[in-house]
C-alpha cells in the first residue's frame, strides 16, 4: 500500500509537488486521474475510478455540482471522501486507507517531506529554516490564487484586462522575491540544497506557463503576454534556477515534457 495516494485532474503541475518531493524522500505516492473533463465520469473517493453508465445512474444520490474548474459539472462524490477532503477538490491526498485527507497541494507536499525526513531533510535542517521555508510556500499561496484565476479565465474565454493586470502583479510580486532571494550567488531558496519552496516554485512556474498556449487570444484583447519573451531579462537568476531544477533527475520525469511542449507553442 503506498504511504500516499492522490487524485487529481492530468496532468497537473501542483500534484507534481508532491511526486517530486517523493523522489527525494524515497516516498511512495500513487496517483491516479484523468484529463479534467474525464473527470465527470469518476467516482470521487479513495479508491477514486471511472464509473460504468450504469453505475453512473445507480449512483445519482452521490451527485453533487462542482465548483472551481468544473464548474456546473454533476461529480460522483462518496461521503467518505468529502468527509476526508471538507473543499472537495483536487488535488485530493489520503493517507493509507483513505481516512485521513490532505488537502491543498502545498500541505500534499509537506506530507510527503515529513514522512520522508530521515531520507532527506526537503523541510529544513531546523526549526529557523522550517519556518522560512513556511514563508515561501505561503507567499506561493497568493501568486497561487491569482494563477488560478487567470488561467481559467483564459482557458474558459472570459479574461478582461482586471484579471490580467492582478496575475501580472502576483507574478511581479512573486518573481521579484525570489530574485532577491537568490541574490548573489545562492543556487536554492533556502539553506545548501533543494528544499520544497524550489519545488513549489518550479511547479508553478510550470502551470503558469501554460499562458504561452493562449498567445492569439490575449493579442486579440489588445492584452500582451506576462511571460514575454524578455521576461527572462527581468529576473535572470529566478529564470536560471527554473532552468536548472527542470533539468534535475527528481524534476525531470514530471516537468520536462510539460515545460517543452508548452515552449513550443510560446516560439521561444
Amino acid at each position: 500500500m503506498a504511504d500516499l495516494r492522490i487524485f487529481s485532474y492530468l496532468p497537473n503541475p501542483r500534484v507534481w509537488k508532491a511526486t517530486i518531493a517523493a523522489r527525494f524522500c524515497s516516498v511512495d505516492v500513487e496517483v491516479r486521474g484523468a484529463a479534467a473533463k474525464e473527470l465527470r465520469g469518476w467516482l470521487w473517493d479513495y479508491d477514486a475510478r471511472p464509473l460504468a453508465e450504469e453505475e453512473r445512474q445507480s449512483l445519482s444520490s452521490l451527485a453533487r455540482t462542482g465548483r472551481v474548474g468544473l464548474t456546473g459539472a454533476q461529480l460522483f462524490k462518496t461521503d467518505a471522501f468529502l468527509a476526508a477532503q471538507p473543499f472537495g477538490n483536487v488535488p485530493a491526498a489520503f493517507g493509507p486507507g483513505g481516512e485521513v485527507g490532505i488537502f491543498e497541494s502545498n500541505s500534499i507536499m509537506r506530507a510527503v517531506a515529513r514522512l520522508g525526513e530521515a531520507t532527506y531533510r526537503l523541510y529544513g535542517r531546523d526549526a529557523y529554516e522550517a519556518s522560512r521555508i513556511d514563508g515561501f510556500l505561503d507567499v506561493s499561496l497568493v501568486f497561487a490564487r491569482d494563477t488560478q484565476i487567470y488561467l481559467l479565465a483564459l482557458s474558459g474565454g472570459t479574461v478582461d484586462a482586471s484579471i490580467h493586470a492582478r496575475a501580472k502583479e502576483a507574478f511581479a510580486i512573486y518573481m521579484s522575491g525570489l530574485e532577491q532571494a537568490l541574490s548573489p550567488r545562492r543556487d536554492t531558496l533556502v539553506g545548501n540544497g533543494i528544499t520544497l519552496p524550489d519545488i513549489c516554485f518550479a511547479a508553478e512556474l510550470a502551470l503558469f506557463m501554460n499562458e504561452h498556449a493562449r498567445a492569439d487570444q490575449l493579442h486579440k484583447l489588445g492584452l500582451d503576454r506576462i511571460l514575454h519573451p524578455a521576461v527572462r531579462d527581468e529576473y535572470p537568476r529566478t529564470f536560471a534556477h527554473f532552468a536548472r531544477l527542470v533539468e534535475h533527475v527528481h524534476f525531470q520525469p514530471d516537468l520536462k515534457p510539460y515545460v517543452e511542449k508548452l515552449l513550443a507553442k510560446a516560439g521561444n
